[in-house]
C-alpha cells in the first residue's frame, strides 16, 4: 500500500508524549500512520486526536491536532498515512 504525507510535526511534548500535527490531508481515528524524520520512525494506529482539547474522530487539511504518540518525534518530522 502506498503511503501519503498527511502532515508535519509542529511541536512535541515529551513529558506527556503528545505531538502537535499540522495537517495537509485528512486523518481519522483508526488510521495507520508513520512519523518519519532524520531521527527515526514511529509507526502506530491513531487511537485518539484532539483539537483544542476536544476529542474528534476526524480532522482535515489546515487543522492542527494533538496526537498521543508511542515514541519520541521531532519538529518537522513528516506524518504519513498508509
Amino acid at each position: 500500500m502506498e503511503k501519503k504525507a498527511v502532515g508535519k510535526i509542529a511541536h512535541f511534548f515529551p513529558k506527556i508524549s503528545v505531538a502537535v500535527v499540522e495537517l495537509t490531508g485528512e486523518l481519522k481515528v483508526g488510521d495507520i500512520i508513520s512519523i518519519e524524520g532524520p531521527h527515526g520512525k514511529v509507526e502506530q494506529v491513531v487511537a485518539s486526536m484532539q483539537i483544542e482539547k476536544l476529542v474528534v474522530p476526524v480532522a482535515t487539511k489546515g487543522q492542527s491536532i494533538g496526537l498521543k504518540v508511542l515514541g519520541r518525534v521531532h519538529e518537522k518530522d513528516v506524518v504519513y498515512k498508509s
